[in-house]
């Protein structure tokens, strides 16, 4: 059997994470409501949840101007990885950032394509390819999260200053497969890859040519 190349391996990582992505996300769409939960664990649930914004639910900026950063952002990762292959990097260096673009293509299905090919899921569960039209014009769809680990959920003492009596959640974000890639990508790059990065970068300096 022949060996695969970097790119082809990469090509792999990054369809691999976009499908289970995509199909973890289809299925919570077309089986869940809005705000529906599965309790797992104490610490873990199952809960759909959509949102406009970046990763984790986090919302900057205008919806249209987040999918066309996504798509860019997209693009020039895939370009960086096509050159990292040519130049023969590391495997472990090359899935990092293969990790990272799979999972900013797997929001970006979200955003362009979710609202054209599904109803809303308020009161119901949606639809895939209703017949009366999606939630939203293309480029508009929201992102699918479901991931919800709220690892301690207390509520402080009342004798804490500031905080006593209030609930406290922690971690309350809820994300999707995506923004997991996104994350271990990252923290793997740091811990692992952060001097060859750092390298890269500084190669990239010196053969821009001079003023």
């Amino acid at each position: 059997m022949p060996k695969l190349s970097k790119a082809w391996k990469s090509a792999l990582i990054i369809v691999l994470a976009i499908l289970i992505d995509q199909a973890v996300k289809i299925y919570i769409k077309t089986h869940f409501q809005l705000h529906e939960s599965v309790r797992v664990t104490d610490w873990f649930y199952i809960l759909f949840v959509e949102n406009s914004g970046m990763a984790f639910g986090w919302e900057f900026f205008d919806k249209i101007f987040l999918t066309i950063f996504r798509i860019v952002a997209s693009g020039v990762l895939i370009w960086y990885l096509a050159r990292l292959c040519k130049r023969g990097a590391s495997m472990g260096y090359i899935a990092c950032i293969s990790l990272i673009t799979a999972g900013a293509m797997g929001n970006i299905i979200d955003c362009v394509f979710y609202g054209v090919i599904f109803d809303h899921s308020f009161g119901q569960v949606a639809q895939f390819f209703p017949p009366d039209g999606g939630y939203a014009p293309l480029f508009y769809g929201k992102v699918v999260d479901m991931l919800y680990f709220p690892i301690i959920d207390t509520t402080w003492p009342e004798w804490m200053p500031f905080w006593g009596g209030e609930h406290f959640v922690f971690f309350s974000p809820v994300f999707n497969i995506a923004d997991s890639c996104i994350t271990i990508g990252v923290i793997l790059l740091l811990i692992f890859y952060r001097k060859m990065f750092v390298e890269e970068m500084e190669t990239d300096k010196k053969k821009k040519p001079e003023a």
